[in-house]
């Protein structure tokens, strides 16, 4: 997403952040069978 965007990875992280923050995002991790972490899911409210 950054480099489509072409800005930094933190700056996508703290947007991220910000939208959770203000409710307008939510986001929904997802994991493996074994446990370990796989990707997010991000749902717009």
């Amino acid at each position: 997403m950054a480099a489509d965007l072409s800005v930094s990875r933190s700056a996508v992280k703290r947007t991220i952040k910000d939208l959770e923050k203000a409710e307008l995002i939510r986001k929904e991790a997802h994991f493996r069978e074994n446990g370990s972490s796989t990707s997010n899911r991000y749902y717009m409210l």
